[in-house]
């Protein structure tokens, strides 16, 4: 089966551009000129991957985000035409994937895409995980890839949940940042602060203070390390 993307564009020439590079790429593609068209696309269909321009008319791609995210753990990578840095820690921060100015090279969007679509589709192929993963107050479901904590169900993005279910995979571990983006980003190099963004976000949903987390801690010198009980020695 192909995977479907939605591609919210307003320049109906990027859109079109965006969209053949993708078709050769086996991907089945539809495409929204504005931020209202995509949330009206989605109300039709379900995508493996949402393709988000930032500067939209009407709601931006920041607004549609906030929005996308309160419902859906769909896969979202960010285009935007500013290169400011804001763009990037808020875009992460709201839950996209993944960030990429513009202009940008056709291969590298498709490579990016690739990724991604490995990620939401086959990341757990060729691994014995169980269905269901307990630890602490911390279930995660690998079929639904949802996440309860206690009897409370924690929203992830997929990138979210993706860093941790690595974790927990490999409690009382410390982790480099270096180390989490190769692991759960699939790449050697990039924007490391992009870690740091995601670990905020995961202590803001799981951690009853996010200031002084006793699940996912910083330990100095050593990097991150998840505690399951929350009550080893720190």
């Amino acid at each position: 089966m192909k995977a479907s993307v939605l591609v919210v564009e307003d320049t109906p020439e990027m859109a079109e551009l965006i969209c053949l590079y993708l078709v050769k790429e086996g991907c089945q593609t539809l495409t929204a000129p504005s931020a209202e068209a995509g949330f009206a696309a989605l109300e039709q269909q379900n995508y493996d991957l949402v393709v988000l321009d930032i500067q939209l008319p009407g709601m931006d791609g920041f607004e549609f985000l906030t929005r996308f995210r309160k419902t859906s753990e769909t896969p979202v990578l960010v285009l935007t035409a500013r290169s400011e840095d804001e763009d990037l820690i808020l875009a992460l921060g709201l839950g996209a994937d993944d960030f990429l100015p513009k202009p940008f090279s056709p291969r590298v969007l498709a490579a990016r895409v690739r990724a991604l679509l490995r990620r939401r589709v086959g990341s757990d192929q060729g691994k014995a995980l169980p269905s269901v993963m307990n630890l602490g107050p911390f279930a995660l479901n690998n079929d639904t890839r949802s996440v309860t904590q206690g009897s409370t169900k924690v929203t992830l993005s997929a990138r979210e949940y993706d860093l941790l279910r690595y974790l927990l995979l490999h409690p009382g571990q410390p982790f480099r940042p270096q180390d989490l983006y190769e692991a759960v980003w699939g790449q050697a190099f990039g924007d490391l602060s992009a870690v740091g963004v995601y670990i905020q976000r995961l202590r803001r949903k799981i951690e009853a203070d996010p200031n002084n987390p006793v699940y996912l801690r910083t330990e100095r010198g050593f990097g991150y390390r998840f505690h399951p009980s929350g009550q080893e020695s720190r």
